[in-house]
């Protein structure tokens, strides 16, 4: 039995405890009621018909269904579930919201079955989420028909595509009648601007406050235009592929945003350093949160385009980063004597320190070391091999790249965080950035979700070039490296585990 059933049916018996006793949240009306089932799955919320009889048939019109295949020991069982929903519900009340979640192969009837229904409710649907791999045809001719959303989320992959690496995107209509939207998300579409090859999919949306696209990519052209007069917040996740697009030297297989966005607000990017963003959209964003958590591969490249983005964000405030943001920055050549024209507002700069354990990423960023330091003597060069050799790290922060973020604003905050305290010496970390505090970490062993507070004291694609347009900073023509960074002993600290502990951490 899942932990999500034994809780709903505690609560249930803990309802019904309480109604023997003083029968408070019957006496609702039940618009109230409605209300608060609301916020519930619709599984959960079906299973309050045992309570009494004034609860037999409430859930019959509630106006949100939220149906997600995780909550269903089978798929079986989502099935009839699903199918009995649609069946049994009050056909005269409205649906306002439908959130559709399937992990793998959706089954075509039942699809189409939820596709119709949504249909005879969508004139005055509000928010529609399908995450399924099913028939991309019906349910983006379901999505044309609903005039009335403000917010759309689609994630559509092909049958069968689940777990397999080569699967054909969906391609987004050039148009979408909806003339209410505010809030779009998308996951795997290719975008196409049709026989003029100019990009530009969201600019029929007039009142679009909020974009996200995820693992997209774009046919026929080097560039997607995003143009929008309402739009405050922008995420990517992953870059941006071309396809069928000749990819010459020294340019990349990936496709560069170009902003036109005057009102942007905040940008976030996930993934791995490779997108190019260009355009006067860049110049009003107060806030910047990249994560490159999902980086297996380091080069100065990767840097360039970090850089570059820095550069261009002239007004920001808050800037959110990884400490594998700023390794990767650091490998940019005579960055700290760069000077940064940007950032002079900044009030806020929030690192992320995660572990850079063996692997590749760790690899690749060692290499850089090396290489950057190729110039040196060859005593020095060798002295950073041996260092890496005896399973020294770099620094989880490298040697002056805070202040060379805050140059332009020296009375920046700096907050540092972690889910892995065990693994790093947060207190060598905050020494050693004057001003910086330690504001969240998870202790060892804690559940997921809590945490604590604590003061001051892959291989990258073959086609991927560097891009023509990313430039390094200035002094880079003639390369003169700084000494080697400290390097930091962070996994074999004494700390007073046993070595079973050690071999548990390590696992």
């Amino acid at each position: 039995m899942s932990d999500s059933h034994e809780e709903s049916l505690m609560t249930l018996e803990n309802m019904k405890k309480r109604k023997q006793n003083d029968d408070m949240l019957s006496d609702l009306p039940d618009c109230v009621l409605l209300h608060i089932l609301s916020f519930l799955n619709t599984k959960h919320v079906v299973q309050t018909c045992v309570l009494s009889k004034r609860w037999k048939h409430l859930w019959k019109r509630i106006p949100i269904l939220i149906l997600h295949s995780s909550t269903f020991s089978t798929v079986k069982r989502f099935t009839k579930f699903v199918s009995k929903i649609l069946t049994l519900r009050d056909t005269s009340t409205a649906l306002h919201i439908l959130d559709l979640k399937r992990g793998g192969d959706i089954e075509p009837q039942l699809l189409k079955k939820i596709l119709n229904y949504v249909s005879s409710h969508n004139t005055q649907l509000q928010e529609l989420g399908i995450s399924v791999c099913g028939d991309k045809s019906l349910i983006k001719s379901c999505v044309s028909s609903c005039h009335a959303l403000t917010s759309l989320k689609l994630s559509v992959y092909p049958r069968g595509s689940s777990g397999t690496p080569n699967y054909t995107p969906t391609l987004f209509p050039i148009s979408f009648d909806l003339p209410l939207l505010t809030n779009l998300d998308l996951e795997n579409f290719a975008f196409w601007g049709g026989e003029s090859g100019y990009v530009e999919p969201f600019s029929v949306f007039t009142k679009l406050n909020s974009l996200v696209i995820s693992n997209c990519k774009v046919i026929d052209s080097p560039v997607i235009n995003i143009s929008s007069e309402t739009l405050v917040n922008l995420a990517v996740t992953c870059p941006l592929e071309k396809i069928n697009v000749d990819i010459q030297n020294n340019s990349s297989n990936f496709a560069e945003i170009k902003l036109s966005t005057p009102n942007l607000c905040t940008f976030t990017f996930k993934g791995e350093l490779f997108q190019k963003i260009c355009g006067d959209g860049l110049s009003s964003v107060k806030q910047v949160n990249i994560d490159d958590s999902r980086q297996f591969y380091a080069s100065v490249m990767h840097g360039l385009v970090l850089f570059s983005w820095l550069r261009d964000f002239t007004d920001v405030e808050s800037l959110t980063v990884t400490s594998t943001s700023l390794q990767i920055l650091s490998l940019v050549p005579d960055l700290l004597e760069a000077k940064l024209h940007s950032l002079c507002n900044l009030k806020s700069l929030e690192v992320e320190l995660i572990p850079l354990y063996d692997g590749s990423l760790s690899r690749s960023i060692k290499d850089a070391m090396l290489k950057k330091a190729a110039a040196k003597v060859h005593k020095e060069v060798a002295k950073l091999s041996k260092a890496f050799i005896a399973r020294l790290k770099p620094p989880a922060i490298p040697d002056g790249i805070v202040d060379f973020l805050r140059q332009n604003s020296p009375s920046a905050e700096i907050n540092i965080s972690t889910d892995f305290p065990h693994v790093l010496n947060l207190k060598q970390v905050a020494e050693s950035i004057k001003g910086a505090k330690i504001v969240k970490y998870r202790p060892r062993y804690a559940a997921p979700g809590s945490s604590s507070t604590a003061p001051a004291s892959a291989a990258a694609p073959a086609s991927a070039a560097v891009p023509a347009s990313v430039a390094a900073p200035a002094s880079v023509a003639v390369p003169a490296f700084a000494a080697p960074p400290n390097l930091h002993l962070y996994c074999s600290e004494k700390d007073g585990k046993s070595s079973n502990e050690d071999k548990v951490e390590k696992h």
